[in-house]
């Protein structure tokens, strides 16, 4: 069962590797962007817990998302490494 259409958000990756970016470049901002949706999706699981009991894991869940976004924009591959092993093991 396969699909005609990509629901895949970073599609556009895969579609345009420019020449500045190896491979392995473009991967690992892939992977780390696939965590970053994983763990927004993670987020909103833990504010709807009742009573706030989530707020915490919350709150330090946006906190790794926040800075795994700022080493994308710093294009700091040493950081994106970093915070793609620590984004990983969120549940």
């Amino acid at each position: 069962m396969t699909s005609t259409t990509s629901d895949d958000p970073l599609d556009f990756l895969s579609n345009s590797i420019h020449g500045t970016k190896s491979a392995a470049q473009t991967d690992l901002i892939q992977v780390l962007l696939y965590e970053i949706i994983r763990v927004k999706d993670l987020i909103k699981y833990y504010e709807e817990i009742p009573n706030g009991a989530g707020q915490l894991g919350a709150s330090i869940l946006n906190e790794l998302v926040s800075e795994a976004y700022q080493s994308l924009v710093n294009y700091d591959t040493e950081l994106m490494r970093k915070y793609y092993d620590l984004l990983q093991n969120c549940d």
